[in-house]
């Protein structure tokens, strides 16, 4: 039985921030994550993406974010059992939980505080009858790592925020030889500067545009080597390329969580602000994960949640402890 004061159910950045806040309030932290290694999407998915939100920093990579967030964590040593997700929560007499994951690893603490993310995920695929037959051999569903498509035909389908950085990226740093970024409508759902930045790019020759356009059809002798494209009014365009990369989001689930008795609302925790507490004593809900009227799913939003959610988090630890809220800039950052 591993003890802690708290169970943080995910590893991703949210997760990782709490330790911070958590150890700040002499909170020892113990985090459960079914990916090998923290970081959660950020490292498992899209580590070499740039992040512009984060406050301080006008770029960052998803995996130099995760990089700091261990650094900082690490003067109050947590601990982690990571490649076995969470699986089982059970309330005892006392108020506190036990949380056994699927590897039967049993975790002890009074709070549990779930850090989940999006929960588990796939890839939204797109209905290309023989899209199986070119996974991993020319079509990727994510991009880990930009090198990979260095010097490569690249195309990119998707009108959100990840098909428009990602096309941006691999055409500005001059990565792939050629991008083609296909989008079935004129319209983007993305931030309004990078739809400019791709129009710009479009018409600069950077990148090739191709609106209105869904892909419909891959050839290839064992690899990937062309894509059809069909246009609303031009018809069928073939277009050569070594990847197709199709960005159209994750199908996500909370997986076992959904079974534990927790307020759940399209496919969320639902939680109180004040405190993101959920409707289980004892048991808060940070990030992606949760769900709230006005929610806005940033990871600065989620870093605030758990802030606030510790502080009740210590109240309920410590009833009778009256916790003065010390300034870093004043009195450090003393580990354990």
């Amino acid at each position: 039985m591993i003890e802690t004061d708290i169970i943080i159910i995910g590893a991703g950045p949210v997760g990782l921030f709490a330790i911070f806040e958590a150890g700040l309030l002499k909170l020892r932290c113990h985090l459960i994550d079914s990916l090998p290694q923290p970081g959660g999407q950020c490292s498992e998915i899209y580590p070499k993406k740039p992040i512009y939100d984060i406050p301080g920093f006008p770029s960052i990579n998803a995996g130099e974010l995760i990089d700091n967030l261990m650094e900082q964590a690490a003067p109050f040593k947590p601990g982690f059992t990571l490649g076995e997700a969470a699986s089982d929560i059970e309330k005892l007499e006392d108020g506190s939980f036990i949380v056994t994951t699927v590897k039967g690893t049993k975790h002890h603490a009074p709070i549990v505080m779930i850090a989940g993310g999006l929960g588990v995920f796939e890839p939204r695929k797109p209905p290309i009858g023989n899209i199986a037959d070119f996974e991993d051999k020319g079509v990727e569903y994510i991009i880990k790592d930009p090198e990979f498509y260095r010097g490569k035909r690249c195309v990119i389908a998707g009108g959100g925020d990840s098909a428009l950085d990602w096309s941006i990226y691999l055409a500005e740093k001059k990565i792939a030889k050629e991008v083609v970024l296909v989008h079935r409508s004129a319209s983007f759902r993305g931030h309004l500067d990078s739809v400019q930045k791709v129009i710009d790019m479009a018409e600069n020759g950077t990148i090739r545009l191709i609106t209105e356009s869904e892909v419909t059809g891959l050839n290839g002798n064992g690899v990937l080597n062309e894509v059809a494209i069909q246009h609303q009014t031009q018809g069928e365009i073939k277009v050569e390329t070594d990847h197709f990369i199709p960005l159209f989001g994750l199908k996500p689930s909370l997986g076992p969580i959904a079974n534990w008795g927790l307020e759940i609302e399209k496919n969320a925790i639902k939680v109180n602000t004040l405190d993101y507490s959920t409707n289980i004593p004892g048991i808060y809900a940070i990030g992606d994960v949760n769900t709230y009227e006005g929610k806005l799913k940033l990871i600065l939003c989620g870093f605030h949640e758990g802030t606030i959610a510790l502080q009740s988090a210590f109240a309920r630890i410590y009833p009778d402890k009256k916790n003065v809220l010390k300034y870093t800039t004043v009195n450090g950052v003393q580990g354990f």
